[in-house]
């Protein structure tokens, strides 16, 4: 699949094909896509964890609004930060550009999941204090974003998107 396909045809998958794995070199490759994202001064303040363990799963859910796509996936990978990594840029550093390298790295591994045969979903919605405590992560470490990952039990329907002239300007405003 070449890119423009990826970026076209990628959904938020959130069923999963019970006990189907994502090999492992699968896995690799799409947390490699995550790594080469664009990185604020190129400061690299990523941190992948993979949670593959079904009872850990289970404390990820709890911590995410017992949100039951992070069960049914095959494995979830949380999107972390050390803010101090961009510490350079100071506060906009610690607070905008670490959170932005992580959404880039996001979207990488959403479109290497989806390349490589597999469903994804970008899950904001968790407790940061529960979800640091349950990945055991040092205390200025933030997760970003989580991203259960498993072969799509179905494909979902296009949305509705608004139109490129609606949103596209040249130049100014108006």
């Amino acid at each position: 699949m070449d890119a423009m396909e990826a970026l076209m045809t990628r959904r938020s998958i959130r069923s999963f094909q019970a006990g189907e794995v994502v090999a492992e070199d699968d896995l690799m490759a799409i947390l490699d896509a995550g790594r080469m994202a664009p990185s604020a001064g190129n400061l690299q303040p990523l941190f992948f964890i993979v949670v593959k363990n079904s009872e850990q799963k289970a404390r990820v859910r709890a911590a995410a609004f017992d949100q039951e796509i992070i069960s049914l996936a095959s494995l979830v990978v949380a999107v972390c930060v050390d803010p101090e990594r961009s510490a350079k840029y100071g506060d906009k550093g610690r607070n905008y550009f670490s959170s932005l390298d992580a959404a880039n790295a996001t979207e990488n591994i959403l479109l290497a999941a989806h390349a490589l045969g597999y469903g994804a979903c970008w899950v904001g919605g968790f407790d940061p204090k529960a979800m640091r405590e349950v990945l055991g992560l040092p205390e200025d470490f933030r997760v970003v974003s989580l991203i259960p990952i498993g072969k799509a039990a179905a494909q979902p329907e296009t949305p509705d998107r608004r139109t490129l002239k609606d949103m596209l300007r040249f130049d100014r405003w108006s």
